[in-house]
């Protein structure tokens, strides 16, 4: 399973982004799919998760109540809307698969990374 993410770009704080992910095959959609982020200097993170069907979703504590991920099976892909971004929200962002937990299991899918910007 290839996995493209794209949609990410330079916003002022405050504004907002929406990334995708988008698979090569329909097999992705039997997978819990999350996003990743990695800050200049970071470790990679855990963002947010969704499982197969859509129904239950995850947030790391920094971005709940302004990020929301979703998916749409019919079209593989998994969105990760975000808004009231921050400064501190620059990152790359990675979409990865099957993930349990926060963490991706074995090597797992992974994205190509989109950059996210925001500044002050």
């Amino acid at each position: 399973v290839q996995l493209q993410a794209s949609g990410g770009g330079s916003v002022q704080a405050g504004g907002s982004l929406r990334l995708s992910c988008t698979a090569s095959e329909p097999t992705f959609s039997n997978f819990r799919v999350g996003w990743f982020r990695q800050a200049p200097e970071k470790e990679r993170e855990f963002v947010a998760a969704i499982s197969w069907s859509g129904g239950i979703t995850n947030y790391a504590d920094s971005v709940k109540g302004r990020f929301t991920i979703s998916r749409d099976n019919a079209k593989n892909t998994v969105y990760l809307q975000m808004n009231s971004l921050k400064p501190e929200d620059t990152a790359v962002y990675y979409c990865a698969a099957p993930v349990r937990g926060i963490v991706v299991s074995g090597a797992g899918y992974w994205g190509q990374g989109t950059l996210v910007t925001v500044s002050s």
